[in-house]
C-alpha cells in the first residue's frame, strides 16, 4: 500500500451543499435561506450570551467578591514533611519542588510548625510560622528567611 492509495472509508466524506448556483440545482435564488428575516442576512445570527436585546445574564447577576493583585500565596509545608527527607541538612525549595513535596513555590515558600522535626537541619524559606521557626532552633536547626 502506498499513501497515494489510502482513502477514506466509504460514507464518511459528504461534499458540500453549494448553494446559490441556479434554481435548477435546488438551493438557488435564496440560497436555502428562506425569504427576508435576520437570519436570512450575511452575519445575521447572533452569539451565544445574546437574549434578543434584553440585558445579558452575565451583565444581570450581581458581581462579588474582590481578587487582590498584590496579594501573597504561600507554598505550604509542614514540619512533619520536612523531617522525612533524611539526606539533606539544608532544605530549600528547590529541593522540596525535586522531591515532589511541594508542586509550584507561588510567591515563596512558608513553613508551618505541625509535627515534629527531630534532627538539626538549616530550613530556607520565605517565611516561617512561629512554632515552626521555635521546633527548628529546638532540635539544633537554623531557620533562615531567604
Amino acid at each position: 500500500m502506498k499513501i497515494e492509495d489510502i482513502r477514506p472509508a466509504e460514507g464518511s466524506r459528504r461534499r458540500s451543499r453549494r448553494v446559490g448556483r441556479g434554481v435548477g440545482s435546488g438551493s438557488g435564488k435564496t440560497s436555502a435561506k428562506g425569504h427576508k428575516g435576520q437570519k436570512a442576512r450575511s452575519g445575521g445570527t447572533k452569539g451565544a450570551g445574546f437574549d434578543g436585546g434584553q440585558m445579558p445574564l452575565q451583565r444581570r447577576v450581581p458581581k462579588r467578591g474582590f481578587k487582590n493583585p498584590f496579594s501573597i500565596i504561600y507554598a505550604i509545608v509542614n514540619l512533619d514533611r520536612i523531617n522525612d527527607i533524611k539526606d539533606i541538612d539544608i532544605i530549600t525549595p528547590d529541593i522540596l519542588m525535586e522531591r515532589g513535596i511541594i508542586k509550584d513555590i507561588k510567591s515563596g515558600l512558608k513553613v508551618l510548625g505541625v509535627g515534629e522535626i527531630k534532627r538539626p537541619v538549616t530550613v530556607k524559606a520565605a517565611a516561617f510560622s512561629t512554632s515552626a521557626a521555635e521546633k527548628i532552633a529546638g532540635a539544633g536547626g537554623k531557620a533562615e528567611v531567604i
